[in-house]
């Protein structure tokens, strides 16, 4: 049985977001991405409080996929230290399952 995730990332920009969205897709590393935003964020950075708005992907995959997704992230990512969290997905129609499995490498 494969364990399905939700991976969280977060951009500066919506172009940005949407070439990860786009590229992760495509190399079938996450079945489906959705791009949202402007959402505000506040953290601290290098010692700093800082605040901005920033744009949300959401990315669905298996769990066994984590790590090349994270790669991939890394390298499309403009942040030095990118968001990237995963939130394993508990339950699943058993349809929509079928759908992610057939959609991943």
């Amino acid at each position: 049985m494969s364990f399905f995730i939700q991976i969280a990332t977060t951009t500066s920009s919506p172009e940005e977001a949407e070439q990860i969205a786009l590229a992760l897709v495509e190399r079938r590393l996450v079945a489906c991405a959705q791009v949202s935003g402007p959402v505000t964020s506040v953290y601290r950075w290098q010692g700093n409080l800082e605040q901005g708005n920033e744009w949300h992907c959401t990315l669905k995959t298996r769990e066994s996929l984590f790590e090349q997704v994270t790669a991939a992230i890394r390298a499309l990512h403009s942040y030095k230290c990118p968001e990237i969290v995963a939130t394993r997905i508990e339950m699943v129609s058993a349809d929509y399952e079928a759908w992610l499995e057939a959609e991943l490498r």
